[in-house]
């Protein structure tokens, strides 16, 4: 009565089994996935003993469920098939490990979400192959020995709506079994064991299988989204054997009664777990699709690019002009430095014509819903004018909060925005930051926050304050209610782990922490590297991800920097960058963030006490203007 398992063992005699243990075990709640038991006693998946092998296909089922008396065939056409011209090509398909060609009838009867969730998975499978050959292993980190000796908490997928499973992730946490393959066996072939849960950090579990209790000597990490993590059930309905470790497979007499017992009432993965995942990882941008993305040698104006290659929704954009494609661009799909072809002339933004008259062929434009939707605004009343001041973080250098100043207002709630005292006489190292971007705050929330504002650049004097700024520039500040104030519930906190884009060269996912948080602003630290090359991001950024989503994806993942690599490479970088980039491309960060506790001048204004470094969740108010 439990999942395809009736007492499993590596020696030919299976184990015995009392049938006055059975009579005390409870019943499985029907909450919990189980299949009927058909009373056979399976100890090898070879056809000894009660299993079968198609010598067409190559299926593994029940041996009473084969055609013919023989037992050689899982049906009549395998039957027929076999002594046909197809034989060659099957037996060799199944020598290259290939699927088989022929679709061989289902033994047990599976219900359709079961098949669904099969095929899926094949298919996710096939897919993340081919994306994994193009990744280079990255030689010594493991995500699992990095945080067990460290004792770090990783931050949940939930934090990611943008990342696979983000919105799907469900009650998956400790606890939760799963049916994984049993490595503790000397079977020739694959068989499978129950293991639960023992810790998660992002997609990637700790687990241990049942039956060590509290021995942790074989406790593995795996990623709970790859191909050989299934549910409780999945070895029944698709005729795989349940094998007990080697180490404790004496340990019980009556593993059916063990398993029925430790199982009821626990959770599992939902049955069409892996077609969910298999969905969540299909992306709406195909390769040889046109965009008009940043041009990252002049931020002011945006380029035609095209789709070169998808990697976990990361888009890798060739500018149209590069002839050996090495004029590139990374960043996420739903970036807000990408748009639909016509999106400049449509707001008014600066534009760079490419010297390709026609497109080439094969390219097509990428269809405009597929772009990530702004927040509508209503420009007609109060709003943003040329001239205004405000903070805004530097694109050219995340981890300064600058002083910053509207230059140009364009269409549909867009800014253009310049750092104040480092700005071009062309305007070409201008931004653009939609009206509700995370990334412009009001005057004085630096201050308020105890955050180390950047002043302009050559300004004398020191300690900077907003109000002397303000008159001194015969300037207003940007009215505080036209900022976007509100702060989602994301989840996060001081200390998690993360995998996070360095957006000064995006090619880069790297190992990172989350060492800040002020409402819905997170301060991204590098792991192994100085404070300096800290970032600031929003809790909502399409660049950061789960613990395991460069596994997952076959992304690349940067390790911690080494104490060596790290401090020559610190020191060329502070050598040679003492002048801004004016590209999204290599370190930057040249200010090391010391935090400051001035106050602004309580004449003209009065602050409210800002988010603490503990705090994840709330909404705040950022100022409020003194009354007269």
């Amino acid at each position: 009565m439990f999942d395809g398992y009736d007492s499993c063992s590596e020696d030919t005699s299976s184990s015995s089994s009392s049938d006055e243990s059975e009579e005390e075990v409870a019943p499985l709640p029907s909450s919990l996935p189980i299949i009927k038991n058909n009373g056979q006693v399976y100890t090898y998946p070879d056809g000894k003993s009660g299993m079968a092998t198609c010598e067409m296909c190559g299926m593994v089922g029940v041996r009473d469920a084969f055609y013919s008396k023989t037992k050689r065939f899982c049906s009549v056409s395998c039957s027929r098939s076999y002594s046909s011209n197809s034989k060659k090509a099957s037996i060799l398909a199944r020598l290259q490990g290939k699927p088989p060609t022929k679709k061989a009838k289902v033994l047990q009867k599976q219900p359709l979400v079961a098949k669904l969730a099969a095929y899926a998975q094949y298919q996710a499978t096939l897919q993340n192959q081919a994306k994994t050959k193009a990744a280079v292993p990255v030689e010594g980190f493991s995500w699992g020995n990095y945080i067990n000796s460290n004792s770090f908490t990783a931050a949940p997928v939930t934090c990611f709506k943008h990342a696979p499973m983000g919105t799907c992730w469900g009650d998956i946490a400790e606890g939760v079994r799963v049916e994984v393959p049993n490595t503790d066996c000397s079977l020739p072939t694959k068989v499978f064991w129950i293991a639960g849960i023992v810790k998660l950090a992002g997609y990637n579990a700790l687990l241990r299988y049942e039956g060590f209790e509290n021995d942790s000597s074989l406790d593995f990490w795996c990623n709970i989204c790859g191909s050989d993590i299934h549910p409780v059930g999945w070895c029944a309905t698709s005729g795989k054997p349940l094998v007990p470790p080697r180490t404790i497979q004496h340990k019980y007499t009556n593993w059916k009664a063990f398993l029925v017992k430790r199982l009821t009432g626990a959770k599992t993965l939902p049955p069409d777990f892996s077609q969910k995942v298999s969905e969540s990882m299909q992306y709406p941008f195909k390769t040889s699709m046109r965009v008009e993305v940043v041009d990252k040698t002049h931020l002011c104006r945006t380029r035609v690019a095209v789709v070169e290659s998808v990697i976990g929704g990361r888009l890798r954009l060739v500018y149209e002009e590069s002839e050996d494609k090495s004029d590139d661009f990374w960043c996420h799909m739903y970036s807000p430095l990408i748009h639909h072809i016509g999106w400049s002339r449509s707001i008014g933004h600066r534009f760079k014509r490419s010297d390709i008259t026609k497109k080439q062929d094969g390219h097509f434009d990428a269809p405009p819903h597929l772009f990530m939707k702004v927040k509508e605004v209503d420009a007609a009343g109060e709003w943003f004018k040329e001239g205004m001041k405000l903070e805004a973080i530097d694109p050219l250098n995340l981890s300064a909060i600058c002083v910053a100043t509207i230059r140009k207002v364009l269409a549909d709630g867009y800014l253009m925005i310049g750092i104040d005292g480092s700005e071009a006489a062309d305007g070409s190292d201008w931004f653009c930051y939609h009206a509700t971007s995370p990334s412009i705050f009001p005057v004085g929330f630096c201050e308020i926050n105890m955050i180390e504002l950047t002043p302009p650049r050559g300004y004398a004097k020191l300690p900077f304050k907003w109000f002397d700024y303000l008159r001194e520039t015969d300037s207003i500040a940007a009215p505080v209610k036209l900022f976007n104030k509100e702060v989602p519930n994301h989840g996060f906190h001081v200390g998690m782990k993360l995998e996070a884009v360095d957006l000064m060269e995006p090619r880069l996912v790297c190992v990172a922490t989350v060492t800040r948080i002020i409402h819905r602003l997170l301060r991204i630290h590098f792991d192994g590297w100085e404070d300096e090359y800290d970032q600031w991001v929003d809790c909502e950024s399409p660049d950061l991800y789960p613990v395991g989503w460069c596994q997952l994806t076959g992304y690349q993942l940067q390790p911690p920097a080494p104490q060596s690599s790290r401090d020559s490479q610190s020191s060329s970088s502070k050598q040679k960058k003492k002048a801004k980039s004016q590209q999204y491309k290599g370190h930057k960060k040249m200010t090391s963030l010391q935090l400051k506790e001035e106050l602004l001048d309580g004449e003209e204004y009065s602050f409210l006490q800002g988010a603490s470094d503990q705090e994840s969740n709330g909404s705040a108010s950022y100022y409020i203007k003194q009354e007269p």
